[in-house]
Protein backbone atom coordinates (compact mmCIF):
# COMPACT_ATOMS: atom_id res chain seq x y z
CA UNK A 1 0.00 0.00 0.00
CA UNK A 2 1.35 3.69 -0.82
CA UNK A 3 1.46 5.78 1.75
CA UNK A 4 1.86 9.61 0.89
CA UNK A 5 2.50 12.36 2.66
CA UNK A 6 1.58 15.95 2.65
CA UNK A 7 3.49 18.56 2.93
CA UNK A 8 2.28 22.40 3.66
CA UNK A 9 4.84 25.00 3.08
CA UNK A 10 5.33 27.06 5.88
CA UNK A 11 4.28 30.82 5.35
CA UNK A 12 6.25 34.02 5.93
CA UNK A 13 5.17 37.94 6.37
CA UNK A 14 4.39 39.59 3.07
CA UNK A 15 4.39 43.07 3.63
CA UNK A 16 1.87 44.05 0.89
CA UNK A 17 -0.76 41.73 2.06
CA UNK A 18 -0.91 43.41 5.65
CA UNK A 19 -0.55 46.87 4.06
CA UNK A 20 -3.58 46.29 2.36
CA UNK A 21 -5.11 45.44 5.54
CA UNK A 22 -4.95 48.96 6.97
CA UNK A 23 -7.09 51.14 5.22
CA UNK A 24 -4.26 53.71 3.83
CA UNK A 25 -4.70 56.44 2.38
CA UNK A 26 -2.25 57.37 -0.69
CA UNK A 27 -1.63 61.08 0.75
CA UNK A 28 -0.57 60.05 4.45
CA UNK A 29 2.57 59.95 6.54
CA UNK A 30 3.75 57.38 8.28
CA UNK A 31 7.13 56.51 9.91
CA UNK A 32 8.87 52.98 9.79
CA UNK A 33 11.03 52.47 13.26
CA UNK A 34 13.79 50.32 12.44
CA UNK A 35 13.32 50.32 8.83
CA UNK A 36 16.27 48.49 8.14
CA UNK A 37 17.05 47.58 4.64
CA UNK A 38 13.38 48.39 3.42
CA UNK A 39 11.42 45.19 3.21
CA UNK A 40 8.32 47.07 5.02
CA UNK A 41 9.25 50.61 4.11
CA UNK A 42 9.73 50.67 -0.03
CA UNK A 43 6.69 48.63 -0.25
CA UNK A 44 4.86 51.47 2.01
CA UNK A 45 6.21 54.30 0.11
CA UNK A 46 4.65 52.44 -2.96
CA UNK A 47 1.46 52.51 -1.32
CA UNK A 48 1.51 55.95 -0.13
CA UNK A 49 2.13 57.06 -3.47
CA UNK A 50 1.14 61.06 -3.17
CA UNK A 51 2.34 61.16 0.78
CA UNK A 52 5.84 60.80 2.88
CA UNK A 53 7.22 58.07 4.47
CA UNK A 54 10.38 58.23 6.96
CA UNK A 55 12.44 55.56 7.15
CA UNK A 56 13.73 55.55 10.65
CA UNK A 57 17.09 53.21 11.55
CA UNK A 58 20.05 53.76 14.01
CA UNK A 59 22.52 51.63 11.49
CA UNK A 60 23.74 54.46 8.96
CA UNK A 61 25.29 51.39 6.49
CA UNK A 62 21.35 50.24 6.72
CA UNK A 63 19.91 53.74 5.85
CA UNK A 64 22.45 54.41 3.12
CA UNK A 65 21.56 51.16 0.89
CA UNK A 66 17.96 52.01 1.58
CA UNK A 67 18.96 55.34 -0.32
CA UNK A 68 20.62 53.93 -3.40
CA UNK A 69 17.87 51.15 -3.65
CA UNK A 70 15.06 53.68 -3.20
CA UNK A 71 16.97 56.05 -6.07
CA UNK A 72 17.54 52.95 -8.06
CA UNK A 73 13.67 52.47 -8.06
CA UNK A 74 12.66 55.73 -8.54
CA UNK A 75 11.25 55.98 -5.29
CA UNK A 76 11.08 59.82 -4.02
CA UNK A 77 8.76 60.19 -0.94
CA UNK A 78 11.08 58.72 1.45
CA UNK A 79 12.85 60.27 4.20
CA UNK A 80 15.44 58.65 5.87
CA UNK A 81 16.17 59.18 9.21
CA UNK A 82 19.78 58.22 11.42
CA UNK A 83 18.00 57.78 15.04
CA UNK A 84 17.84 55.71 17.95
CA UNK A 85 14.00 55.27 18.47
CA UNK A 86 14.36 54.88 22.38
CA UNK A 87 15.88 58.31 22.27
CA UNK A 88 13.23 59.59 20.62
CA UNK A 89 12.72 61.10 16.92
CA UNK A 90 13.00 64.69 16.92
CA UNK A 91 13.18 65.13 13.08
CA UNK A 92 9.33 64.15 12.72
CA UNK A 93 6.74 66.50 14.40
CA UNK A 94 4.47 65.28 16.87
CA UNK A 95 0.01 64.30 15.71
CA UNK A 96 2.34 64.37 12.01
CA UNK A 97 1.51 60.86 11.22
CA UNK A 98 -1.19 59.10 10.25
CA UNK A 99 0.51 55.65 10.68
CA UNK A 100 3.97 54.06 12.95
CA UNK A 101 5.29 50.42 11.54
CA UNK A 102 7.73 48.36 14.06
CA UNK A 103 8.41 45.24 12.38
CA UNK A 104 10.72 43.16 13.44
CA UNK A 105 12.20 45.62 15.94
CA UNK A 106 11.35 44.77 19.64
CA UNK A 107 13.71 42.70 20.46
CA UNK A 108 16.34 44.59 19.60
CA UNK A 109 15.22 47.18 21.83
CA UNK A 110 15.78 47.88 25.87
CA UNK A 111 13.01 50.17 26.54
CA UNK A 112 10.31 48.95 24.69
CA UNK A 113 7.67 51.81 26.53
CA UNK A 114 9.89 54.72 25.57
CA UNK A 115 9.50 53.72 21.29
CA UNK A 116 5.69 53.20 21.81
CA UNK A 117 5.33 56.51 23.91
CA UNK A 118 7.35 57.86 20.54
CA UNK A 119 5.09 55.95 18.43
CA UNK A 120 2.00 58.05 20.30
CA UNK A 121 3.64 61.22 20.06
CA UNK A 122 4.36 61.59 16.44
CA UNK A 123 0.92 59.78 15.12
CA UNK A 124 -2.47 61.83 15.00
CA UNK A 125 -5.44 61.33 16.28
CA UNK A 126 -6.87 57.91 15.83
CA UNK A 127 -3.45 56.96 13.70
CA UNK A 128 -2.77 53.60 13.63
CA UNK A 129 0.29 51.04 14.47
CA UNK A 130 1.26 48.45 13.22
CA UNK A 131 3.61 45.72 15.15
CA UNK A 132 4.97 43.14 13.43
CA UNK A 133 7.45 41.00 15.32
CA UNK A 134 8.34 37.19 15.79
CA UNK A 135 5.91 34.58 17.43
CA UNK A 136 8.10 33.12 20.53
CA UNK A 137 7.86 29.34 19.54
CA UNK A 138 9.08 30.73 15.83
CA UNK A 139 12.11 28.60 14.57
CA UNK A 140 13.36 31.46 12.72
CA UNK A 141 14.23 34.65 13.99
CA UNK A 142 16.30 35.84 17.00
CA UNK A 143 17.09 33.31 19.19
CA UNK A 144 16.30 35.39 22.49
CA UNK A 145 14.52 38.77 23.37
CA UNK A 146 11.74 37.81 21.21
CA UNK A 147 8.49 39.57 22.78
CA UNK A 148 5.51 38.17 22.82
CA UNK A 149 1.90 39.37 21.33
CA UNK A 150 0.13 39.66 24.97
CA UNK A 151 3.07 41.29 26.25
CA UNK A 152 3.16 43.87 23.31
CA UNK A 153 -0.50 44.47 23.46
CA UNK A 154 0.01 45.48 27.62
CA UNK A 155 2.56 47.97 26.36
CA UNK A 156 0.36 49.33 23.50
CA UNK A 157 -2.65 49.80 26.24
CA UNK A 158 -0.05 51.13 28.89
CA UNK A 159 0.68 54.13 26.40
CA UNK A 160 -2.72 55.04 24.83
CA UNK A 161 -3.18 52.89 22.15
CA UNK A 162 -6.71 50.31 21.67
CA UNK A 163 -6.24 47.41 20.00
CA UNK A 164 -8.04 47.80 16.51
CA UNK A 165 -6.98 43.93 15.12
CA UNK A 166 -5.02 41.06 14.81
CA UNK A 167 -3.97 39.94 11.31
CA UNK A 168 -2.56 36.69 10.03
CA UNK A 169 1.07 37.14 9.25
CA UNK A 170 2.29 33.81 8.76
CA UNK A 171 3.65 30.98 10.34
CA UNK A 172 6.71 32.87 12.08
CA UNK A 173 5.22 36.39 12.75
CA UNK A 174 2.26 38.14 14.56
CA UNK A 175 0.67 41.33 13.85
CA UNK A 176 -1.47 43.69 15.34
CA UNK A 177 -2.96 46.54 14.54
CA UNK A 178 -3.31 49.49 17.31
CA UNK A 179 -5.05 52.85 17.18
CA UNK A 180 -4.01 55.92 19.19
CA UNK A 181 -6.62 56.61 21.69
Amino acid sequence: MLHVTCYTPMTFVVPNKILNQLGLRENMTAADFGCGSGGWVIPLAVLLEKGRVFAVDLQEDVLSSLAGRVKQEGIFNIKTILANMENGVPEIKSFSCGLVLMTNLLFQVDEKVVVFKEANRVLDKGGKLLVVDWKLDSVLGPKEGKVSADEVKRIAQETGFRLEKEINAGDYHYALVFTKA
